[in-house]
């Protein structure tokens, strides 16, 4: 396979300059294992914090260099989680949504490599300040949580603020080699991508959840706090969760209000749903870049393609140059 070396791979010692992101409770280790095998770096994802589901998930992984991610205004509220997953050495630790400084100090005094996830400028430059030694910076194409900045815009400004102090690395809407192509153009030196590797064979996804992701297209996800608060869980301001529609966010989608009215029996629905693998109510959590993907496939077969049509794409934007 033609390969593609950036700062990134180097430092990472890595193959590829690709970094399947930390999906909470879809990226377990079996996901991270099989993109690490594959040439890039696998990160479990932490998301709100499980030790036991941790402690699987890197035994599932095996001798595999992964690394794993946290949301972090969640592992404030249980920092010892990140000491039970920096005991297993992993590759690196990514941390996203707060204030990360202690968790970084920590993680480097472990000569652990840190990747720090932003979604502004200034958070680029406070990431860089604590120590980052990977910034992603994640455009609000992104699925999951994001904020408003776009990537295309957002990239740049981030390599221009940090890029003499760390490795930048782009995020959301990269779902196939053209993103990774585009990226690399942008200044980045790698993409992180989830709703590529959401769609993959070794996802912790159901069946469902998948052929609903394959059939969507990018004009039809969603950004609400409805599945945030059905769940427990409060977001800061300005995140919201990137998903496709369904048939319970048509319903409370800027009828908060009333949701939070009988919130309990709401979230005993929701949890209810999630049991019964109802998609009509439960969220296929996945970004703008689901219209670009229409099949499910190995992770190892995603970076192939991926990385073969990104050479392709580059050529042919020099090929242009006269």
């Amino acid at each position: 396979m033609t390969a593609i070396h950036t700062r990134l791979t180097k430092f990472l010692g890595i193959d590829h300059p690709i970094i399947s992101a930390p999906m909470a409770f879809a990226a377990s280790g079996r996901l991270a294992a099989a993109v690490s095998a594959a040439g890039g770096l696998g990160l479990i994802g932490g998301g709100y914090g499980d030790a036991a589901w941790l402690e699987e998930s890197f035994d599932e992984a095996g001798n595999q260099p992964v690394g794993c991610g946290f949301i972090t205004w969640s592992l404030a509220e249980n920092p010892s989680l990140l000491d039970l997953v920096l005991e297993r050495r992993p590759q690196a630790m990514m941390f996203s949504f707060g204030d990360a400084s202690s968790f970084v100090e920590k993680t480097k005094s472990q000569d652990i490599k840190v990747i720090c996830q932003v979604q502004s400028v200034a958070q680029a430059r406070d990431a860089a300040d604590w120590g980052a030694d990977i910034i992603i910076a994640q455009g609000s194409e992104a699925g999951g949580h994001g904020a408003i900045r776009a990537t295309l815009p957002l990239v740049p400004a981030v390599v221009d603020a940090v890029g003499d102090r760390a490795i930048v690395v782009a995020a959301g809407g990269i779902a196939d080699g053209r993103g990774l192509a585009a990226a690399l153009t942008l200044g980045a030196e790698g993409v992180l991508m989830g709703t590529r590797f959401y769609c993959s064979e070794e996802a912790m996804v159901e069946g469902e959840a998948h052929d609903l992701a394959v059939a969507a297209n990018g004009d039809s996800t969603v950004k609400s706090s409805v599945v945030d608060h059905v769940r427990g869980k409060t977001w800061p301001s300005p995140y919201k969760l990137h998903t496709l529609p369904n048939a319970y966010l048509d319903k409370w989608h800027g009828n908060e209000d009333a949701l939070l009215a009988q919130i309990e029996q709401e979230t005993q629905a929701y949890d209810q749903a999630g049991a019964d693998s109802d998609y009509n109510t439960r969220a296929v959590i996945v970004g703008e870049g689901v219209g670009l993907i229409n099949t499910t496939e190995p992770a190892a077969t995603m970076i192939e393609n991926c990385i073969a049509e990104a050479v392709g794409s580059l050529r042919g934007s020099f090929a242009l140059v006269k």
